[in-house]
């Protein structure tokens, strides 16, 4: 099973961190270029432990459903969301918060697999743990510029 671990530091406190995190609509923000947006469940705001939202999404140009819920929380330290369902036989991120000198340490480790078997593990190892990983760069990109202009 692909398994994608990122550091990021991000300049603003461990609970506007976390806070901005678990915020649907930062998430929809900084997924903007692949059309991401919450269609049901949690919409707007700040979810919470049990809360669950569905994204709606195009990738590799093919429209992508996927509902995830706030499986752990550990308020500001750390969180977990997981597929409940969508495209992926396993998806599981877990988010990580500490203070560091330049703001907040945060931590991502995302593990994951690709439906369809032995198909989907080849995808994996040719396309998909890249584009996740790029994913989650870029909206770790838009967490930084949002803190830094907040």
């Amino acid at each position: 099973m692909p398994a994608i671990r990122l550091e990021t530091t991000v300049p603003t406190t461990v609970d506007e961190c976390f806070r901005l995190c678990l915020s649907v609509d930062a998430h929809s923000a900084s997924m903007s270029a692949s059309g991401e947006r919450a269609i049901a469940g949690v919409t707007h705001g700040e979810m919470d432990l049990g809360d669950t939202v569905t994204w709606q999404a195009r990738h590799f140009g093919i429209p992508f459903r996927m509902t995830s819920g706030i499986t752990e929380l550990d308020r500001p330290h750390r969180f977990v969301d997981e597929q409940l369902a969508g495209p992926f036989a396993w998806w599981r991120h877990e988010h990580l918060f500490t203070r560091a000198e330049a703001g907040t340490r945060m931590v991502d480790v995302i593990d994951f697999r690709a439906p369809l078997g032995p198909l989907g593990a080849l995808v994996e190892r040719l396309a998909l743990t890249r584009y996740m990983a790029r994913l989650i760069r870029q909206r770790n990109s838009w967490l930084v510029a949002a803190a830094s202009t907040s």
